[in-house]
C-alpha cells in the first residue's frame, strides 16, 4: 500500500511551500487509495514551540488536507531512536566521537585556510589496524554514522530523474548529540522506516539530505522509499519566497480573504499541470495527479493569476457558506445584518464582482445601511434638479404593489422618457442616494433586495 507523509518542523508558521508539499503527498496517497501521515518533526527543542504546532494543525484543518494517521511527534519517540543508535553502534555502522566543538571549529578553519572543503577528518572513526586517540576526560561524545567511503549514492528521483552523489562528498554525520538527543536526519530515517513510508515527497532543499538518509537505511537493512523532490516556489521577481517580502503563511492568506480551495488549486498548478486546466476542485486534482507530471523546475507565484483563481472559486462557492465566512468581518465593521435582506441573497448578487472575502464583506454593507457618499459623487450626480427628480421616482416606487427587480425595471424607461433624461441620469443618482456609491450590480436588483420601505426612506431622507 502507498504511504506518504507530511513532516513539518514546528519552528514557525505553516507556509505555502509546506502546504504544496502536503497537497502533493496527500493527493498521491488519495490517488492510490493509500495512507497519508502527519508527522511533527520537533527535535529542535530550542526553536520548536507549542504555538507553531498549533499553527500547523490549524493550517492543515483550514486548507482541508485530512490525514489518516498522526500527528506523530518525534519528541515522543526518543527511546526508539536511542535503541536504533545502539543497534548501529553494535553493528559497527556508528561510533563515538570525542572531538570537541572547539577542536572541530579549529579543524574547519584550517581546512578553509588551505582551500579545502571543511569536513570532519574521521579522527575517531575506527578502522582495521588504526589506533584511536586516548579518550579525553570530561568530554561527552557525539555519535557519528560511519558513512561509506568511495562509491556513490544513486537514486531515481520521481521528479528530478537520476541523481548521483559521491560518498566522498558526505561527512560522517552526527546522529546523536553529546546529551544523547538524536539529530534530524537520523530521526527522519527511523520514522520513515517505522511508519512504512513508501514515497517521500518533499521540497528539493532536501536533496542533499537524501544520500545520507539512504546510507543509514541501507546500514539498517531497511527498505528504501521512492524519493520525489519538488521544485521551489519563487516570488514574482524570481527570488525565494521571504517572510519579509511575501505573504507566505497560510494564516496570511486566510486573513486576506482567500478561499482554501483556491489556494490549493493555485498551489497545485505551481510545478504541475493537466493540459490547459486552470480551475478545478480537489476531486479532479486527485484524479489527474501524477508525480511524472511534476516539473523539476522552480515555479513563480503570480499574484494576479492567483487572485483571478480566487474570484472563480468565490463565484462557484455556495452563497450560504460565503455568508458565514464574511459574518465575522461584517461584525468587526459594525454592520448589523439581522434586519434587511438575507445575507446569502446579497452575496449571490454581488459575488460576481469580487476577488476576495474582504472585498465581499465591504461590498455588502450598503444593503444594510447607506454609506456616506463621496463629495465628488454627490456633486456630479445630485446637482441641479436631480434631487427633486429622485423624490418623484421615490413616489413611483412607493406606489408599486409588487416589489421585485422586474417591476422596478419596468419603471425605468417610461420615467426617463417622461423626465427627458437618459438611464444614466436616473441610475447613478439612485445608486448614490440609496447605496452611497456609484459601483453596484444592476440597480434594479439592488433596490429589490434592500426592500421597498428602506429604499423609499433613503430616497426621501
Amino acid at each position: 500500500m502507498i504511504r506518504t507523509r507530511f513532516a513539518p518542523s514546528p519552528t514557525g508558521f505553516l507556509h505555502i511551500g509546506g502546504v504544496r508539499t502536503a497537497l502533493f503527498s496527500w493527493a498521491f496517497a488519495r490517488k492510490h487509495a493509500g495512507t497519508f501521515v502527519l508527522r511533527i518533526e520537533d527535535t529542535d527543542l530550542e526553536r520548536s514551540t507549542p504555538e507553531s504546532v498549533k499553527a500547523i494543525l490549524d493550517g492543515m484543518h483550514w486548507v482541508g488536507l485530512d490525514y489518516d494517521e498522526g500527528p506523530f511527534y518525534q519528541t515522543q519517540r526518543f527511546d526508539r531512536y536511542k535503541d536504533v543508535i545502539q543497534q548501529l553502534l553494535a553493528s559497527g555502522h556508528a561510533y563515538h566521537c570525542y572531538m570537541s566543538k572547539e577542536e572541530l571549529d579549529a579543524l574547519r578553519a584550517q581546512q578553509e585556510a588551505n582551500g579545502e572543503k571543511p569536513r570532519y577528518n574521521r579522527l575517531w572513526r575506527p578502522e582495521a589496524g588504526k589506533t584511536l586517540p586516548a579518550i579525553p576526560a570530561g568530554v561527552q561524545p557525539v555519535v557519528r554514522f560511519k558513512n561509506p567511503i568511495g562509491g556513490s549514492v544513486v537514486w531515481e528521483d520521481a521528479v528530478k530523474g537520476r541523481i548521483e552523489i559521491s560518498n566522498d562528498e558526505l561527512d560522517d554525520l552526527i546522529i546523536a548529540r553529546p546529551d544523547g538527543s538524536p539529530t534530524y536526519n537520523f530521526c527522519v530515517v527511523v520514522d520513515d522506516w517505522d511508519m512504512n513510508i513508501t514515497h517521500v515527497i518533499r521540497g528539493d532543499d532536501h536533496v542533499n539530505n537524501t544520500p545520507r538518509q539512504i546510507n543509514i537505511l541501507k546500514a539498517l537493512d531497511a527498505p528504501l522509499p521512492v524519493y520525489a523532490h519538488l521544485p521551489m516556489i519563487l516570488n514574482e521577481n524570481g527570488n525565494k519566497m521571504s517572510k519579509r517580502r511575501d505573504a507566505v503563511s497560510v494564516v496570511d492568506y486566510a486573513a486576506k480573504g482567500i478561499l482554501p480551495e483556491a489556494l490549493l488549486n493555485y498551489l497545485a498548478r505551481l510545478g504541475w499541470g493537466h493540459g490547459d486546466e486552470e480551475f478545478f476542485n480537489m476531486e479532479q486534482f486527485v484524479e489527474w495527479f501524477s508525480l511524472e507530471a511534476v516539473s523539476p523546475s522552480a515555479s513563480r507565484f503570480n499574484h494576479e493569476k492567483f487572485m483571478w483563481l480566487n474570484a472563480q472559486h468565490i463565484k462557484a462557492a455556495d452563497n450560504q457558506r460565503l455568508a458565514g465566512l464574511i459574518a465575522d468581518r461584517l461584525a468587526a465593521a459594525n454592520v448589523d445584518t439581522s434586519s434587511g435582506p438575507a445575507l446569502a441573497d446579497v452575496v449571490a448578487l454581488v459575488k460576481e464582482r469580487i476577488q476576495d472575502l474582504n472585498a465581499l464583506a465591504q461590498e455588502v454593507d450598503y444593503f444594510y445601511a447607506k454609506r456616506e457618499p463621496q463629495a465628488a459623487d454627490v456633486e456630479k450626480h445630485l446637482s441641479g434638479d436631480s434631487r427633486e427628480r429622485m423624490l418623484r421616482f421615490a413616489d413611483q416606487l412607493a406606489a408599486l404593489e409588487a416589489w421585485s427587480a422586474e417591476s422596478i425595471h419596468e419603471l425605468f424607461k417610461p420615467f426617463c422618457a417622461e423626465e427627458g433624461i437618459k438611464m444614466g441620469q436616473l441610475g447613478m443618482p439612485l445608486r448614490v442616494l440609496v447605496c452611497g456609491t456609484t459601483q453596484t450590480p444592476s440597480v434594479d436588483a439592488v433596490l429589490a433586495l434592500i426592500g421597498k420601505d428602506e429604499v423609499v426612506r433613503r430616497l426621501r431622507a
